[in-house]
């Protein structure tokens, strides 16, 4: 959704691999700047989906306005180009209040499309059956067959997110090309704004240590029971309860892993996740890397100047801590 000025209006793009501090640093800078934040993660558009999706607390919510979040029942479909759609809008309403948008997350998907648009693709439900049932037979084979095929759209799609890896699969078998290459043409790009981008980069060593303490934690603070509940209120089928984390507390529910076990193969998942955001997000040449965790203070320094020197001085209409204020 274009903005009516001609004049663009400073965005802020937050992203980085999952565990890496974005919900932290992204609070920091709209509290700095007078700002609000959006949520570009494709499991906490969802309702009900708050432990597994490390989805900002209430208390976090009621320091600075999210948007994004709790978009869709748990058993509505969540596309890339809907998620686009209410975003534009969302970007669209704080700009017009005089506040700073931030867009933080971490699926790269969604971000594409937010700002670079997708081209539109036709459906084709008889394919859609047979990847289904190839999957069923399969389990895994779909997400292996993406990253032989367009290894992009695979580095950006949760290995058993099956709903978007069957869509990523569809567009590029109908076009015959890989959906990414598709991406480049009839697109809809976001206008009027310009844009920085901050990349969350810490060492892989205290990375994966992070991602193995706080997967191991939604454990303990009732995954599986958040899980239970949402089975019970939606049905074991319901597709985003394929969402990391959530599968694997499934699959505990059914009784075929160990509580261990369940924590395990989540740790794994989540750092397997986390290599293929970063390998997604070291594309974009625009990136500006801030080399650390988004809760840390020197990061958090850093990025603000680095907001301060990018947003016009309109825009800043609080001092911010650590000399990131007014000019």
């Amino acid at each position: 959704m274009p903005l009516t000025t001609s004049i663009p209006a400073p965005l802020i793009v937050l992203a980085g691999p999952t565990a890496s501090g974005k919900t932290s640093l992204a609070i920091h800078l709209a509290e700095a700047f007078d700002g609000e934040i959006v949520s570009c993660d494709s499991v906490s558009v969802y309702r009900g989906l708050d432990i597994g999706s490390a989805k900002p607390s209430p208390e976090e919510r009621a320091r600075v306005p999210h948007h994004g979040l709790d978009w869709y029942a748990p058993n509505e479909e969540a596309t890339a180009g809907d998620y686009a759609r209410r975003a534009r809008a969302a970007l669209a309403d704080i700009t017009s209040r005089g506040k700073l948008p931030i867009v933080a997350g971490g699926t790269g998907l969604y971000l594409r499309a937010l700002i670079e648009g997708l081209a539109p693709a036709p459906r084709d439900e008889p394919l859609r059956d047979r990847l289904r049932t190839r999957e069923a037979r399969r389990p895994g084979s779909l997400h292996r067959l993406l990253t032989r095929l367009d290894t992009r759209a695979a580095a950006a799609i949760h290995a058993n997110d099956i709903p978007k890896v069957i869509r990523a699969l569809e567009m590029t078998l109908l076009a015959r090309q890989p959906q990414t290459t598709q991406w480049a043409t009839g697109r809809d790009p976001l206008q009027g704004y310009k844009i920085l981008r901050l990349g969350l980069e810490p060492l892989r060593a205290a990375l994966y240590e992070r991602i193995n303490a706080r997967a191991a934690a939604m454990f303990e603070r009732g995954l599986v029971e958040e899980t239970a509940a949402l089975v019970a209120a939606y049905g074991d089928n319901t597709r985003s309860l394929g969402a990391l984390g959530y599968a694997q507390a499934r699959a505990l529910l059914h009784g075929e892993i160990t509580r261990d076990e369940a924590i395990a193969q989540a740790k794994q998942g989540h750092r397997n996740y986390a290599k293929r955001q970063l390998t997604w997000f070291r594309r974009d040449t625009d990136m500006h890397w801030l080399r650390g965790f988004g809760d840390a203070p020197g990061i958090q320094h850093e990025a603000a100047e680095t907001t301060r020197e990018f947003a016009s001085t309109k825009w800043l209409q609080e001092e911010a801590p650590g000399g990131a204020g007014k000019d």
